[in-house]
């Protein structure tokens, strides 16, 4: 099932992490090596599409340092409805 997603798609793993990182910095976090939360965003792995990608969800909170959002496609598993 493809689902239309607001965030940040990157064709690499690395580029992904490197948001993902640049996020943290903005925050300041990890506060220190003991914390709990290391990072504000994680990113996900599209490994169902034909063309493997990484993205974030779109936050308000993010868009001071990762910009504007996109709009783009994923395919999800189907939930089994019980």
């Amino acid at each position: 099932m493809m689902k239309e997603i607001s965030g940040y798609k990157y064709i690499t793993e690395q580029d992904a992490i490197n948001a993902k990182k640049q996020c943290a910095e903005y925050y300041g976090l990890p506060k220190n090596t003991n914390d709990t939360t290391l990072y504000w965003v994680d990113y996900l792995e599209a490994y169902l599409d034909s063309s493997v990608f990484w993205y974030i969800l779109h936050d308000e909170s993010v868009e001071v340092s990762l910009g504007q959002p996109s709009l783009f496609n994923v395919t999800v598993e189907e939930q089994i409805k019980e």
